[in-house]
């Protein structure tokens, strides 16, 4: 199939208030360029080089989402442009998004991610650490908290998968009623991947991000 026919798949699984990202890490401008024409606007790079590059070369109303592990360290190069980052899983990373934003004068939206996979490989906050940054959130005054982010556990055990995103959507509402009850920029709760994003979405997601099955595998040695 290609792009274009993905695609339709995909959208076809989505309700209207559920986001894609499309999640183009490594894969090559000709196949963000393919699904740009089809009308997406959304990707998502997990590679700090590889989506600055991008950046200056595809078209300028691309709305880029950094979808990673980021490290303090690359935070100055993304900030001026990143729509959104998804990957916030520690109080000193997001100290650092709001030093880099305040640098330049802007606002940067982010999600918090929580760590709800039963793999010690994949980064989060756990549930303490959550309330720590919630308590302390008018100290980052250029840092727009949007949302929680949260990857399922890699495994075929459907309601395995399906009990970790009801768990982070059961934390995301509690969350909202508790922090942020009028504040309409609170919204987002990204999760689902290539592989569970169905169940995602019958979970609550608001935005999934989906690469392997709108571009097929990735090549590794694009950079």
């Amino acid at each position: 199939m290609s792009i274009k026919e993905n695609l339709q798949e995909v959208h076809s699984h989505l309700p209207a208030q559920v986001q894609l990202v499309c999640v183009s890490k490594f894969h090559p401008d000709e196949a963000i360029l393919e699904a740009y024409a089809c009308g997406e606007r959304t990707f998502g790079e997990s590679h700090v080089q590889e989506l600055c590059r991008k950046h200056e070369e595809l078209p300028p109303d691309i709305s880029w989402h950094f979808i990673g592990h980021l490290q303090t360290n690359k935070v100055k190069y993304i900030v001026p442009f990143v729509d959104l980052i998804h990957g916030v899983d520690s109080l000193k990373l997001l100290a650092e998004i709001d030093k880099q934003a305040a640098k330049i004068g802007r606002q940067v939206n982010c999600l918090l991610q929580m760590h709800i996979a039963q793999e010690e490989s994949k980064f989060g906050m756990d549930e303490a650490e959550l309330r720590e940054a919630l308590a302390r959130r008018g100290e980052w005054t250029h840092v727009t908290l949007c949302g929680l982010m949260g990857m399922a556990t890699f495994t075929d055990a459907q309601e395995q998968v399906r009990g970790e995103f009801r768990g982070l959507r059961r934390l995301f509402d509690a969350v909202k009623a508790e922090y942020f009850p009028d504040d309409a920029r609170f919204a987002v709760l990204s999760m689902g991947m290539s592989d569970d994003y169905r169940i995602a979405v019958e979970e609550g997601s608001t935005m999934v991000r989906i690469g392997t099955t709108i571009f097929g595998h990735r090549d590794y040695g694009i950079q």
